[in-house]
């Protein structure tokens, strides 16, 4: 199976000059908790609820913050026509939960998370990648910015 089989296509962006007010509403009203950053249509980075809890509010860095000062830039993606066994090999080696999804061109079709590709792709593989991303640690680690 391949991962635009099981991937959420509607995707929205943020800016990297957005507050991080903004963002956090934008996650409430989404009810989710991550969302890429866009610059002039390339991806740039992502920022996640905790990214904005713990490099933010945890380092005193207010709601008018911009996202470009607590997002991630070392962005991790995989693409739409990857088979799914592989993409979750890579989740459990590099310690996350949800990854962007781009098309060759690279530009962003999707978001796919451990959820989606475990009840709609490979469940034994997903439990595989969820053993390795919750090891302690890891490149992807809040404690390791």
């Amino acid at each position: 199976m391949r991962v635009s089989e099981c991937m959420t296509r509607d995707v929205r962006f943020a800016g990297p000059e957005a507050k991080l007010r903004d963002v956090a509403r934008a996650m409430a009203s989404l009810d989710i908790g991550l969302l890429p950053v866009a610059d002039d249509n390339r991806l740039v980075g992502m920022i996640t609820d905790r990214d904005i809890a713990v490099r933010g509010v945890a380092s005193g860095m207010g709601p008018d913050t911009p996202v470009k000062d607590v997002m991630s830039t070392d962005v991790k993606y995989c693409f739409e026509d990857e088979e799914v066994a592989s993409v979750l090999d890579n989740m459990g080696d590099i310690q996350v939960r949800r990854l962007p999804v781009l098309n060759r061109e690279k530009r962003l079709v999707g978001i796919v998370s451990l959820g989606d590709l475990a009840t709609n792709g490979d469940a034994t593989n997903a439990g595989r990648a969820l053993g390795g991303i919750s090891k302690p640690g890891g490149e992807h680690s809040q404690t390791a910015h």
